[in-house]
């Protein structure tokens, strides 16, 4: 490639901004030292997926038996690509726009597409955290008021249980028990009797009716006209402290995750020993981990697995490439995601144990089967977990306790993700956004805009506008197809050879070569698969027994669709710019051996080299070379 053609290249050229010499223009930030960097990265990985679904996954799809897909899918797809986009964004310091336009221009759109993917959680994601604020708010009454019937949102079919456990004064002779449920007739035992008044079929409990009827406040309709004020006011505390956590960039952002990603793992230890001393939690625990080999020949326990990886560790999003971005050059990335995958998989598997040992007591209390008392996502959150809690002596205490656990689970998540859209959208601009003042004014916007966005989804029918982004939105379908492209790209496109070597020269070394074979065949064929047998499962939809309408239908294949038509458009787009250097990284981009072939496979040449560099880029790179070590 010659001098002049890559005057004429536009993507090319916007590459090299952030060392551009204006007058005015910060330099680039990076993380005052490794322990911010691995906090930031446990605080986004580490979330509510980890306490109220992959427990309910290994419930369901065969106890102990679930682990072996899921480290099948954690080996071959999770640590591939997490690697991945880490070293991506370690090497070429950009974020996760910026970064493809830099590795590859035509394939851009792969990065567009992944922060589609961070505005959709920027919107909804946070609504959990403002249920969670709700939920908090209300832990300090007693009686818990999710525990009772006498509240104005009950209904005349609510009826509570009162605990033996928590309760024996209540279990002696001549106790009155009418405080349980919302009839107060002096009648009441001659009209109900105890065996009709806790039949599922027949009543519903407080912590549902809490939910349903006092949280969501759902419509017959389902409209969206009507914004709930106090979960508003919520919403708008919890984007106030997002906010504030992330408002001068990784400075900031640095100091937070010390307390919220290292908060959560003492509220998660307290509930451990909580819940294994109480009666019923061997028998949780057993329901969690009881091992059914049939379940492993069920194709749908597979699916489970790949999709509960790919959300736990955040893939495809550009979060991670984004938090590599302030790395400096020659960071160890690849000894730092080893050791943030082994945590977060623990944390997963430990969390099973709070969660199924506190499950089993309810069940154990409530006199019922194990089943009826497991469930996942919200449900587990704000219906099962508090249910059980209500059951303890002190149960405000511990909800307080549950309630910050999940507030700072979900915050760091929350607030890494519109770290990772402000640092994508100013390294797209760094000679406007790179200035004094004009970060805190950049996080405002997306902190305004995604406030108001997100009002819809907590008005009456919001719940179903939340379910929808939450499967179609963020689906499985998307992360897959993305993680599919981006292995392509740097296997195919790129080179795993020329990345492996561009990885050696930042670590040192060169990473286990399972690595190269899983981004060039395993990890792509293994999406596919499970993108295909999704296509197959897709059926009726329904919300808390509300069945879509035409317009949600079609809202959810938009939800679909958006994200992935960014890659084939910015396909086009590139092509109509520069047809000759649509596969060609851009000219700064440090290269250790330009002369190798990008690709060999077996010691066969496979993608030869693109040629020496252009004088300009040598120069560059020798500098950075003699300057990097001063860095470090």
């Amino acid at each position: 490639m010659t001098e002049e053609s890559a005057k004429e290249d536009p993507v090319r050229n916007m590459g090299p901004q952030k060392g551009a010499p204006d007058e005015g223009v910060q330099p680039r930030e990076k993380w005052a030292n490794k322990m911010e960097f691995l906090l930031s990265m446990a605080g986004e990985i580490i979330g509510l997926g980890n306490v109220w679904r992959f427990p309910y996954l290994c419930f369901k799809n065969g106890g102990g038996v679930f682990f072996i897909p899921y480290f099948i899918f954690l080996f071959f797809c999770g640590i591939p690509v997490f690697f991945l986009e880490t070293a991506l964004g370690q090497y070429t310091s950009e974020g996760g726009i910026t970064a493809w336009r830099k590795i590859c221009p035509m394939f851009e759109g792969v990065g567009i597409a992944s922060q589609v993917l961070v505005i959709y959680l920027n919107i909804y994601y946070i609504v959990v955290l403002a249920w969670a604020i709700f939920y908090l708010i209300n832990s300090f009454q007693s009686p818990l008021p999710w525990s009772t019937c006498d509240n104005y949102w009950n209904s005349a079919l609510c009826h509570s249980h009162a605990s033996i456990f928590a309760n024996p004064e209540l279990f002696r002779p001549g106790s009155n028990w009418s405080f349980l449920n919302n009839i107060t007739s002096p009648d009441y035992f001659e009209n109900f009797g105890y065996e009709n008044v806790t039949d599922p079929f027949m009543m519903n409990s407080p912590e549902e009716e809490f939910w349903f009827h006092r949280v969501l406040r759902m419509s017959d309709d389902m409209s969206l006209g009507k914004v709930h004020w106090d979960l508003a006011l919520c919403l708008l505390l919890a984007w106030v402290i997002c906010y504030f956590c992330i408002w001068k960039g990784v400075k900031s952002t640095g100091k937070v995750v010390y307390f919220t990603a290292t908060f959560p793992y003492l509220m998660l230890i307290i509930l451990f020993f909580r819940g294994v001393t109480l009666p019923g939690a061997a028998e949780g625990i057993r329901y969690y981990l009881f091992p059914d080999l049939s379940k492993l020949t069920e194709p749908q326990v597979w699916i489970d697995a790949g999709t509960q990886v790919l959300f736990s560790y955040v893939v495809c999003q550009g979060v991670l490439t984004a938090l590599g971005s302030y790395n400096k050059y020659n960071n160890n990335c690849y000894r730092d995601c080893l050791a943030l995958c082994c945590l977060n998989s623990a944390t997963s598997i430990f969390a099973g144990f709070v969660v199924f040992s506190v499950l089993g007591f309810m069940a154990y209390d409530l006199d019922i089967p194990m089943y009826q008392a497991v469930s996942s996502g919200p449900g587990l959150a704000f219906i099962a977990y508090p249910k059980a809690l209500s059951l303890l002596p002190g149960s405000s205490f511990w909800a307080v306790l549950f309630f910050l656990m999940i507030l700072f689970l979900g915050l760091d998540s929350q607030f890494v993700c519109v770290e990772s859209l402000a640092t994508a959208i100013t390294d797209l601009f760094p000679r406007y956004l790179r200035r004094p003042g004009r970060r805190e004014i950049l996080v405002l916007v997306i902190a305004v805009v995604c406030f108001l966005l997100g009002l819809p989804l907590i008005t009456e029918g919001g719940i179903m506008l939340f379910t929808l982004m939450d499967n179609y939105g963020v689906s499985g379908t998307n992360l897959l197809i993305i993680a599919t492209a981006e292995t392509v790209v740097i296997g195919w496109v790129y080179g795993a050879d020329r990345f492996y070597d561009n990885i050696e020269d930042m670590i040192g070394y060169r990473p286990f070569p399972v690595l190269k074979y899983c981004w060039l065949f395993v990890t792509p064929l293994i999406c596919i698969l499970t993108v295909l047998y999704n296509l197959t499962q897709i059926g009726t939809v329904s919300i808390y027994g509300y069945q879509l309408s035409a317009s949600m239908i079609a809202l959810s294949r938009l939800l679909v669709a958006t994200p992935l038509i960014c890659v084939p458009a910015f396909i086009l787009i590139a092509l109509c710019r520069n047809p000759l250097n649509m596969s060609t990284p851009s000219s700064d981009l440090r290269q250790a051996r330009p002369h190798k072939p990008v690709l060999t496979l077996c010691k066969h040449v496979i993608f030869k080299s693109q040629g020496p560099p252009i004088r300009r880029a040598d120069e560059r790179n020798e500098k950075m070379m003699m300057e990097e070590p001063l860095r470090v």
